[in-house]
């Protein structure tokens, strides 16, 4: 995974969608500096580990911006749903 190309792709394509905020950047951001820290394809981490690399400070703003970057195909978001069970997050190897 070349997290290069998926941040260049992505303010590529944010330039022209007005859905985006800054709220979805700092947590795509943040998606990405975990990626690139474990090394792997995908993370699997709680809402509150995220959020801190984020900056965030709420949750109900955090899952918002989460969901909404997946609806709008810039990531792949399953929630676990459960307190002891972390979400699992990946990015899109295709055009969003």
């Amino acid at each position: 995974m070349d997290i290069a190309t998926h941040l260049d792709r992505f303010f590529r394509d944010i330039s022209v969608d007005a859905r985006v905020t800054v709220t979805h950047i700092s947590v795509y951001a943040a998606i990405l500096q975990s990626l690139r820290r474990l090394g792997t394809d995908h993370i699997s981490m709680f809402g509150f580990e995220l959020m801190q690399v984020a900056k965030i400070s709420s949750g109900k703003t955090y899952y918002k911006a989460v969901r909404e970057l997946n609806e709008f195909g810039y990531i792949n978001y399953e929630p676990s749903f459960k307190k002891n069970k972390p979400s699992r997050i990946s990015l899109p190897e295709s055009s969003y």
